[in-house]
């Protein structure tokens, strides 16, 4: 996993941004339909110099940064991809082999110019669950069609709903037209306000393989709009089928379960 890019995707759930207090950040960015993912970002940047070379994902537990700093929990399904390219080492083709729950953790830090500098402070400032599902195939009428994704913080005892209950249906750009659309920014996406040029990232990297693709966050339910992490949390992000099981913390088939402990 240390050799794929980290890519994700920003304002890909209707209403995250404006709850995470982010549309302004991309008030200026122009997107061909309204309900558009506004772009992507990378998290990790294999063999990179920069705080971005660190590699941020662990299964187990979240560092809080050492400066002050408001963080909160950002459930969202991650994808690993296999990358092929052209002979010019343009992006030609995506290939969803798995997928699985992923906290894309983020603070919210005034002043910062990219969507980057808000992912990653430390090798443990992300989350990813252990299991994987393999992917039939990414569109209409593959294993992805009957999950959900959903998220809770265990506070002082109490279990609180983060992130709202929603279907992988439910995102904005899923399946074929994700795939097009990422493929598209993965080639052209200008370096333009919060946003980067993930080509020439993929350059700077020996043009990887593979990568891991975050699709975008959900909404949040009222506790995770209101509350930002606290050393002692337990954050648990959830993907389960609906047709198999319920959407509780409790293990059981058809699910998976990240469950981190915050330092």
């Amino acid at each position: 996993m240390t050799e794929s890019i980290g890519l994700g995707v920003a304002g890909n759930f209707a209403n995250h941004l404006k709850q995470a207090g982010e549309l302004k950040d991309f008030e200026n960015v122009k997107t061909e339909e309204d309900n558009a993912p506004k772009g992507i970002f990378p998290f990790y940047l294999p063999n990179s110099d920069t705080f971005l070379g660190i590699y941020p994902i662990c299964d187990e537990k979240l560092e809080l940064p050492e400066y002050e700093a408001n963080a909160q929990v950002e459930p969202e399904i991650a994808i690993f991809f296999e990358i092929l390219y052209d002979e010019n080492q343009k992006v030609t083709d995506l290939i969803a082999k798995k997928f699985t729950t992923f906290n894309d953790c983020t603070i919210r830090k005034d002043g910062a110019k990219k969507i980057s500098e808000k992912k990653s402070w430390s090798p443990h400032s992300k989350g990813i669950a252990k299991e994987w599902i393999d992917i039939d195939k990414f569109e209409e009428g593959g294993v992805m069609d009957n999950y959900h994704l959903c998220s809770y913080v265990k506070r002082d005892g109490t279990l609180h709903p983060y992130g709202v209950d929603a279907p992988l249906i439910g995102y904005s750009y899923f399946y074929t037209k994700l795939k097009k659309w990422l493929i598209d920014k993965m080639n052209h996406q200008a370096d333009f306000g919060p946003l980067e040029d993930i080509s020439a990232h993929l350059k700077d990297a020996n043009h990887p393989n593979s990568a891991i693709i975050t699709i975008g966050a959900t909404a949040y339910e009222k506790f995770g709009e209101e509350n930002y992490l606290q050393s002692g949390d337990e954050i648990f992000v959830i993907t389960y089928d609906k047709n198999r099981c319920d959407n509780t913390i409790d293990k059981q088939e058809g699910k998976i379960i990240l469950h981190q402990k915050v330092l």
